[in-house]
């Protein structure tokens, strides 16, 4: 395969999930302010600080409001991570490569791209927005199921789920280390009833940004958060924990490459076997050092860290310029 087109497919697939995930995250911070003081902008502000340029907005926007926030990660052309601008980029790459991917795969990201920019033009957005995020996190998912059903899964496939799934892993980690949630597992235990209850609603949505409420109540019933943490962090089940995306793309790298499990023979299979192997043996108990107070995110930025290293050996290895 053509160094370009898999860089193309890679980056088609990423981009794809860093706008559903924008969505859900835009989308689990608007639930949570339902039920806060309308004055009370702080979530909003720490979104701006996990998943937007703080000094971006700062400059063009000023104060975080609701109403900014939404229109600089939804539909902000300026922004390079707003939920348009991301599915532009993805359908470029798609463009691109036509004739290496499905015709079916073309036509969604197509039409996700022109859906997004109908709204954004028609203003459909903003009279109904938990239905329009909705409809992204479904043209993802719809995305991910027709180049499943129709692709080929070669070498093209395996560039497309390590671009998504090294994307997942990534935003997992970031929402991970938002404030509110360090902050609610180093705080002291004896808290009034409002404060429990705000944090009760955080880590709630916290797992349903990542849509696994449901599954993480089937598995540990009451919410902990030393639990969301592991759930989220160090489950080999769970489609969208950062353990469970690195052995997929292991998977895929080796089915690249052609070499056995546990052998390596270029950065990308060394790095991603030794971050997996890092987590097969981590506990929870590695995420929140006692040491640091139960605070995780020195955990959550090394493990970004070595996301982003991954992503640059697969660059310098795959897609040579």
């Amino acid at each position: 395969m053509l160094s370009r087109v898999a860089d193309s497919i890679f980056w088609m697939s990423r981009y794809i999930e860093r706008a559903e995930n924008i969505a859900r995250f835009v989308d689990a911070t608007m639930t949570l302010t339902l039920d806060l003081p309308a004055d009370d902008t702080a979530a909003w502000a720490e979104l701006i600080a996990s998943v937007g340029d703080p000094e971006d907005f700062a400059a063009r926007y000023g104060s975080p409001s609701p109403a900014t926030v939404l229109r600089y990660l939804t539909f902000d052309e300026r922004n390079p991570n707003s939920i348009l601008t991301t599915l532009a980029r993805a359908r470029e790459n798609a463009r691109c490569v036509r004739d290496a991917i499905s015709s079916e795969m073309w036509e969604q990201a197509n039409t996700f791209y022109l859906d997004v920019k109908g709204a954004a033009a028609q203003g459909r957005f903003g009279a109904m927005p938990h239905a329009f995020f909705a409809q992204v996190k479904l043209a993802s998912h719809q995305f991910v199921g027709v180049t499943d059903s129709t692709m080929s899964h070669g070498e093209a496939w395996h560039f497309n789920r390590i671009g998504r799934l090294l994307e997942r892993a990534d935003k997992t980690a970031c929402i991970l280390g938002a404030e509110r949630f360090n902050r609610a597992t180093t705080s002291p235990a004896a808290a009034s009833p409002s404060e429990m209850l705000i944090d009760d609603l955080d880590w709630s949505g916290l797992l349903k940004a990542a849509s696994a409420h449901e599954m993480y109540r089937k598995k540990h019933g009451r919410i902990e958060p030393h639990r969301v943490f592991e759930f989220l962090i160090l489950s080999r089940e769970f489609p969208r924990a950062a353990h469970y995306c690195l052995l997929r793309c292991v998977e895929s790298v080796h089915a690249i490459s052609g070499t056995l499990p546990g052998t390596y023979t270029n950065p990308p299979e060394q790095r991603l076997g030794r971050l997996a192997a890092q987590l097969d043996y981590a506990g929870v108990e590695d995420i929140l050092p006692p040491e640091v107070g139960g605070d995780a995110r020195p955990f959550l930025t090394r493990l970004r860290s070595d996301l982003y290293a991954v992503g640059d050996a697969i660059a310098a290895a795959f897609f040579p310029s």
